[in-house]
């Protein structure tokens, strides 16, 4: 880990720390806000939570969720994500073209207590890397905009004292940090793996358990109120309407990110209390130990605290991994085995997925502007997966040449693929001449590619 990346990141929770902001003075120092939360929060409010609010409930801010200042903020973070639009058929373009008249009328109803969630579209994308489809919500416009509301200024309040060890939609934290947090607790011998997962956790974290935590910070009945609401919004699939059950965060819906690290939380306490090194991104985690005996009791232990919740570990896709054989463990899109990691099977397939489409031997664009869409996706996918074996990313590349060797060979009224003579036809240096970034490049800081 370079000396940037460890002064960027907080301090490790130590073991046995409390919570509700005790011992937390050196953590809170590097707390990370979001920039709607530095925007939204006052001076007084940032006072107070420094303080962890005296340890005191927070009580008032329904307020600060209908107020103009945060919904113009919310409402600006959802129209830059774009995003398809829900049931309402409204587009992120449409509610930013009246954006004034409609922070006026959001700001208005939540105020007079009269604000209704609409029924959130449901679709159906692919797993990547299997035939498997997952469910995802799509609410409309107006309710991401107040969900996220709902999300500048409950953020901090929780994030405050949030464990160390999560590192899963929380300002400052990212996939990265924990893959090489993982890294270093292997290096250090920490080798049997807990390799967990949990049944349709987003599907059935339990409604009165979950508000039970928010209220453990927030007393405010009409921010706990939309809440509520959210959760019990009705879906609309196939042009039927119905309501959920008691248990489930919406996948898609902007608050639930936060509601499933503020279940999960008291787990991430748990472990650390114990000086178990649990490595969380939302509802993905491992956890890394010295030998088979701890591995075990602490696999017992996560059963047990996930019945007390009322969810479950999946039996089939839950084992206990000795790092150092065969096998071995995957996690955020990395396998790790035998002291090496490369991204896994599932990622490779969704980055050729990603390249086939825009490498379709039809296309009728032309050979740079394919190029520049092929970059794309090359120094998104690179940027993640760097470091790791080598061999992988130079065998995607020659892939990716031979997908665009395909694409010249028809227009030169060739039939197949590109291979064989196709090489000295169209060799390495003609597509770079034209642009081509090669994938090895980034992922192993070989080179600085130019924007293309």
């Amino acid at each position: 880990m370079n000396e940037t990346t460890r002064s960027q990141r907080p301090p490790q929770v130590p073991t046995g720390a409390t919570r509700g902001g005790e011992n937390r003075e050196l953590q809170w120092e590097t707390l990370k806000l979001s920039k709607e939360s530095l925007l939204v929060w006052s001076e007084r409010m940032l006072e107070a939570l420094r303080r962890g609010n005296d340890k005191r409930k927070w009580h008032t801010l329904a307020d600060k969720v209908w107020s103009p200042k945060t919904l113009e903020a919310a409402l600006q973070a959802v129209v830059s994500n774009r995003g398809a639009p829900g049931i309402d058929g409204q587009t992120t373009e449409m509610v930013a073209a009246k954006a004034a008249e409609e922070v006026a009328e959001v700001s208005r109803l939540l105020k007079e207590g009269h604000y209704e969630p609409k029924a959130v579209k449901r679709v159906w994308i692919e797993k990547a890397g299997s035939k498997e489809k997952r469910p995802l919500g799509l609410p409309i416009v107006r309710d991401r905009i107040v969900q996220k509301a709902l999300h500048i200024v409950l953020e901090p309040i929780f994030e405050r004292d949030f464990a160390e060890q999560s590192y899963g939609f929380r300002p400052g934290r990212n996939a990265k940090q924990a893959v090489e947090r993982v890294e270093n607790l292997l290096s250090e011998g920490k080798v049997w793996v807990v390799d967990a997962d949990i049944k349709g956790y987003f599907d059935n974290i339990p409604h009165d358990a979950l508000m039970e935590r928010v209220g453990e910070k927030i007393a405010d009945s009409r921010i706990k109120g939309m809440i509520e609401k959210f959760l019990k919004q009705g879906v609309m699939e196939s042009g039927k309407e119905w309501t959920p059950s008691t248990g489930g965060t919406p996948q898609g819906a902007v608050m639930s990110p936060l509601l499933a690290n503020i279940y999960l939380d008291p787990l991430d306490h748990e472990m650390a209390a114990a000086g178990r090194e649990m490595i969380r991104y939302a509802d993905d985690f491992v956890i890394l130990c010295e030998s088979r005996e701890e591995a075990e009791a602490t696999l017992e232990a996560v059963r047990q605290w996930m019945e007390k919740a009322g969810l479950s570990l999946h039996p089939e896709k839950t084992c206990i991994v000795d790092a150092r054989e065969r096998g071995g463990f995957e996690f955020l899109g990395w396998h790790f085995e035998r002291g090496w990691k490369w991204p896994r099977e599932k990622s490779q397939k969704k980055f050729r997925e990603a390249i086939r489409a825009k490498t379709q031997r039809n296309n009728g664009k032309s050979m740079k502007a394919i190029i520049v869409e092929v970059n794309r996706t090359v120094r998104g996918w690179g940027n993640y997966f760097q470091g790791g074996v080598e061999n992988v990313p130079q065998k995607l590349e020659s892939w990716v040449r031979m997908r665009l060797r395909s694409v010249q060979r028809r227009r030169d009224k060739r039939k197949g693929r590109g291979r064989g003579r196709d090489h000295n036809r169209y060799p390495n240096a003609w597509f770079a001449e034209r642009g081509l970034i090669n994938l090895k490049d980034i992922t192993h800081r070989l080179a600085e590619s130019p924007a293309t």
